[in-house]
């Protein structure tokens, strides 16, 4: 288990290439003014490109380009990825949401019943990443914030019910455009 709260932002280039992108040396960063050592940032991005078969995601705000890019990533790499998020923050300016719906990520949302308001990832059903942490650029940078990031079997099996239960209901043939009005005898 590993718990991460700095917010010194570095450079994640090299963690985001593209597989078919010429390497950048890790040594000698991309070239832009950000230091290119280990950040919180660093070690969550490092957590979610590990995956290899699944990766699901429940997220309230999910803003950060670097945290955007890096599902985007997994999903050309043929991992599956899932996405439950809440639908007042989705559409916010900046979010990632609908760049991930248009390279065909799987996302659904709530009907506005309260937040969806979980912030947890789980990695090829076998690592749990979760905490206080939006995944927007406001958090990472400037909030005081907590991540885990945890293989747990116990822990890992009930957040993947949860995320589970939740996909069932937000499945968009139970969502309702018409609320009926009930009728009183």
């Amino acid at each position: 288990m590993r718990k991460s709260s700095t917010s010194k932002v570095t450079c994640t280039e090299v963690l985001l290439q593209a597989p078919d992108a010429a390497p950048l040396a890790p040594s000698s960063g991309c070239g832009c003014s950000l230091p290119h050592g280990e950040s919180s940032l660093s070690r969550l991005l490092r957590a979610l490109l590990a995956a290899r078969a699944s990766l699901e995601l429940c997220l309230f705000a999910f803003s950060s380009p670097q945290l955007g890019r890096a599902v985007q990533l997994l999903h050309q790499r043929g991992v599956r990825v899932r996405v439950i998020t809440d639908c007042d923050y989705m559409a916010l300016n900046g979010s990632q949401i609908g760049l991930l719906r248009k390279a065909g990520i799987q996302v659904r949302h709530d009907q506005d019943l309260g937040y969806m308001h979980h912030k947890f990832a789980i990695v090829d059903k076998k690592v749990l990443i979760t905490g206080s942490l939006n995944w927007t650029t406001q958090a990472i940078q400037n909030n005081r914030e907590n991540v885990l990031i945890m293989e747990d079997e116990d822990y890992v099996r009930l957040f993947l019910e949860e995320f589970e239960r939740i996909w069932e209901e937000f499945n968009p043939t139970k969502y309702t455009f018409f609320p009926q009005k009930k009728r009183s005898h």
